[in-house]
């Protein structure tokens, strides 16, 4: 497995054929800034928030690749894929949403992705329940409208993941969230990868690792 970050909450996961994408943004994202979006083609893209930070599927449109869009709750199976969702409540640029909570199990590894996450009571005993502890974690620390670094912190040893992956940070104006997300954790620095290379036996001996990715 291959996860590539690409800033926000803009996520690919590459297993063998297959190619997932979290949250894609677009040219008119808050996220954006200067650097052009990503082109190419998925076959599973994930939607957490309608919202255009988290929804531009259009650019993943390309040569045979038609993704299968999931934006909301449910059950799904694609690809060999195993999804479930589950709605929590969230307000997002000034807006009350919806933010689907994203479980997924791909070539034998659990991934959670919390999306836009605004609140940690957002996340329930049945929720919690249900994900169970997953090997990798997708968490929001940004603050603002999602989590902020310390209850990022509170949701990652609540999930007790074998790897946590921070996103949707502010990395242009010095990082602060994430340096305070690693103070939070216990980590006074953490080396930024340009991408992970993981395999399930990888994760074996691993209990809350965190990985930053670097915004390609």
């Amino acid at each position: 497995m291959i996860i590539t970050y690409y800033g926000g909450e803009f996520l690919k996961v590459q297993t063998g054929d297959t190619t997932l994408v979290f949250n894609p943004f677009g040219k008119d994202s808050s996220f954006a800034h200067d650097k052009k979006s990503p082109r190419f083609g998925a076959d599973v893209v994930f939607v957490s928030v309608n919202d255009k930070d988290f929804n531009v599927v259009g650019q993943l449109l390309h040569g045979e690749k038609d993704p299968f869009v999931i934006s909301g709750p449910g059950e799904y199976e694609v690809k060999g894929v195993f999804i479930k969702g589950f709605i929590t409540e969230t307000t997002y640029s000034g807006k009350k949403r919806i933010n689907t909570i994203y479980s997924v199990l791909c070539d034998g590894i659990h991934l959670c992705f919390l999306g836009a996450l605004g609140s940690l009571d957002s996340v329930t005993s049945e929720i919690k329940g249900s994900i169970g502890g997953p090997d990798i974690l997708f968490v929001p620390i940004g603050g603002g409208d999602v989590l902020s670094p310390s209850s990022a912190g509170k949701i990652s040893l609540a999930f007790v993941p074998k790897v946590i992956i921070p996103m949707h940070y502010d990395e242009k104006n010095g990082k602060s969230s994430l340096r305070t997300f690693l103070g939070e954790e216990g980590r006074k620095k953490v080396d930024p990868l340009d991408k992970l290379v993981i395999k399930k036996k990888d994760l074996e001996e691993k209990v809350g690792e965190i990985v930053v990715l670097k915004a390609q």
